[in-house]
């Protein structure tokens, strides 16, 4: 396992910070919205998988070790998780390059920022030492292997409670795949830059 995936706080910290870099990347391509369509897509692929594999492993780990707190820290993550898919769902049908595209997405990154501050400064520094190190490095590997099937599309109808969740996440994910064939990434040029970040 990769030293920035030792335990749970890691796996989740390190996808944060992608997803304010390819934020980042969106915004510095102001004026190129080929560019920005690539950002975007890129930032809405990370945030699906990040938020099923949250959803999936995380919160209910905080359910089953934290009893009501953990419970309660759950259903707001949740419900902040579905403002979310609800806004990048949203974002797809608006061209990149817009006015409206670069609001939504902007308004939609407040959320996040917002939600990831508190999953970093309050849920995931009250989980951490319940687990202990080596389930934390278990749920490490099993929230980034979740990732690799998880639908790569915000579903905003989907339930967000395994195990429906993880049900429709499988019914999801191949459909996801074929439209990415089609949708617009960044090229390994334009991603080059943030691998010495």
């Amino acid at each position: 396992m990769s030293a920035s995936h030792r335990v749970l706080s890691d796996a989740i910290e390190k996808d944060h910070k992608e997803m304010y870099d390819f934020y980042d990347e969106y915004v510095k391509a102001a004026g190129n919205p080929d560019a920005q369509e690539r950002w975007a897509t890129q930032l809405r692929w990370e945030v699906a998988r990040h938020a099923v594999g949250e959803e999936i492993i995380v919160y209910p780990l905080m359910e089953e070790k934290l009893g009501n707190k953990g419970i309660q820290l759950a259903d707001q993550d949740r419900a902040d998780h579905q403002l979310i898919k609800e806004r990048l769902y949203k974002l797809e049908s608006l061209p990149a390059g817009s006015k409206e595209h670069a609001d939504l997405l902007k308004e939609t990154m407040d959320i996040l920022h917002k939600h990831n501050d508190h999953e970093e400064r309050e849920d995931l520094p009250l989980l951490e030492p319940t687990l202990g190190r080596e389930s934390s490095s278990e749920a490490a590997a099993k929230f980034k292997r979740t990732k690799q099937f998880a639908p790569t599309r915000v579903h905003p109808a989907a339930p967000n409670k395994p195990p429906f969740e993880t049900v429709a996440g499988l019914m999801a994910a191949p459909i996801d795949k074929l439209k990415d064939m089609f949708a617009k990434f960044p090229t390994e040029d334009m991603k080059e830059h943030l691998k010495t970040k």
